[in-house]
This record gives structure tokens, sequence and C-alpha cells, in this order.
């Protein structure tokens, strides 16, 4: 068989993969091969922080990452204490016995100095940061464009793009300060790169096109240091935060639904699977990308 080229192992986390171990195989009747693909995806003794992690999308992705292995996920929100369900998810991973954690810290990602703070104690107690989501993010109330204050666009801008760009840099600060590789993952929105139909959201939808541009800037500066940026961008997904616009909307989640093949809006669970993608080694080549995961939103 012929082989391909291949980068330096310091490039391939787990090795030999693929083809390559099928190879080896063939060429050495004494190798044993084994399944490697799920190790890819496991977070075995990592450190992340997930920001908003108190409910929501947040929530399912820290439980996400405990379930695959991490040491530790510190939810950083701005509730002085967890919610019900941070806690019950606490101790569902407890009971997990894989020597996971599911960390609390309640914190402002609108302040800079207070972020880089608080990641830099996560990096003192646990030695390493590897991952990092920059989930906090608000939606509010539709108004229409030549109506918007200074204090309600800033109002979203200093949490929907001062957020993101200061809990990426306490995370990939942490990073750089162990000499780790790593994976920052930004919530982004589909609002990031079309206008959501009838809805006068300006703040947000800029805030979102904000977040995607900055994320691919990051990855640029970032890369050489094996830091990863990635963009995670969902579609209509049922939260907290989009349940109360579709509670005084009667029709909207109907008018939603018929937006994408799915015909359904999703749930914050669907999206476990490609943040834990975004988060392993399983994505190593994958940097300064946009997610979609939309139903098929953009498809039509």
């Amino acid at each position: 068989m012929r082989s391909s080229p291949r980068p330096s192992d310091s490039a391939s986390p787990i090795a030999p993969l693929g083809v390559e171990a099928a190879e080896k195989a063939a060429s050495d009747p004494s190798y044993k091969p084994t399944s490697k693909i799920f190790d890819e995806f496991a977070l075995t003794d990592r450190v992340g922080i997930v920001t908003g992690g108190n409910a929501g999308i947040g929530l399912e992705i820290a439980l996400a990452f405990c379930e695959a292995g991490a040491r530790a996920v510190y939810c950083l929100d701005i509730a002085s204490a967890p919610s019900e369900e941070w806690t019950a998810c606490r101790d569902f991973v407890e009971k997990l016995g894989n020597g996971s954690r599911l960390e609390y810290v309640a914190a402002d990602v609108r302040d800079q100095k207070a972020m880089w703070k608080a990641v830099e104690e996560i990096g003192d107690r646990e030695q390493r940061v590897d991952m990092c989501v920059a989930n906090a993010g608000v939606l509010r109330p539709p108004i229409p464009c030549l109506e918007v204050t200074t204090a309600q666009f800033q109002d979203v801008m200093g949490i929907n793009v001062n957020g993101v760009l200061y809990t990426a840099q306490a995370a990939g600060r942490q990073m750089s300060r162990f000499g780790r590789p790593g994976s920052i993952i930004t919530i982004g929105s589909i609002s990031g790169s079309l206008t959501n139909r009838d809805h006068a959201w300006i703040p947000y939808n800029t805030s979102k096109s904000a977040v995607l541009q900055m994320t691919r800037s990051l990855a640029c500066e970032l890369g050489p240091k094996n830091i990863r940026v990635n963009s995670l961008s969902p579609g209509y997904i049922y939260t907290n935060m989009t349940k109360a616009f579709l509670d005084r909307t009667p029709g909207q989640l109907e008018i939603w639904s018929d937006l994408n093949p799915l015909k359904r809006i999703g749930r914050p669970n669907e999206l476990r699977g490609v943040a834990t993608w975004l988060a392993s080694d399983a994505s190593s080549f994958c940097t300064g990308s946009d997610i979609l995961v939309s139903g098929g939103h953009h498809a039509w």
C-alpha cells in the first residue's frame, strides 16, 4: 500500500489513525488495531469554560463536555447563584462516576478585567484551560431600525460582542500561559449571515455578524499558538430567550418552523454533538469556520 504524506506527530494528537492504522496492521502482523474514532472525540482530563452556562445552550454544552470526560467545566453566568436546572446537571455529572466536575462562577462578561481574573483563577486551580465556549448573549424585543437608541444598541453589543471578545481573550491567555493547544468556540447565529424576515433586530443581527468576523480574526492570530477558534451558528432554537419572544407573539412558532426543510425549530441539546466535536481532537484541522446548525434554514 502507498502511504500518503503525513504531518509531524505534534499535529496528530492520536496516532496511528484511519488509513494509516490500516496500513500499519497490514505491514506489521504483531500490531493489534483498535477503534480510535471515539478517542478523538474524548475530552478526558480537559478543562473548559462556558459563559451563559446557567441554562439553555450553554448548560447543554457544558454537560456534554462532562459526559465526554472533561476534568472540570466551569459555567460562568451573571446570576449570583446557579439555577435549579444547573444544580440538577451538577448532581447528574457526579453520578456519571467519570471524575468530571461541573463548577459555577458568577461573572459578568461585559467586565474585561473581571473575566480575565476569573479565568486566570481557574487556570491557577486546574493548571490548564483547554476549551472555551463564549455563549453568553441576549436578544431584546424588536425595535424599528430608525428608533434604536444608543443605549439600546450598546446594551446588546456590550454582551454579544464585547463579552465574546473578553471571554475569548480570557481563555486564550490561559491557553498561551500553559502552552497548551486549545479550542475556542464562539456562539454566533444564522442572524449573523442573514436577516431574520419580519423581525426588527438591528442590534442583535449586527452583533452576531461581528462575532463571525471576530472569530475569523482570532483564528488567524491564534493559529500559530495551536489555538483553534470557530463559531457555531444556531438557527431558531427553543430556549428561554426565544421562548419569551414566542410567548408574546401568537403563531410565531409555526412561522419559524416553516422556515427550514425540517419544519421545526431546534432544541438546545441538538448543539451538543457539534460543540463536542469542535472542542475535541476530532476537529483538529478546523479553525476560522462557521458551523451552521439551522435545520437547513440557509438551504432554501
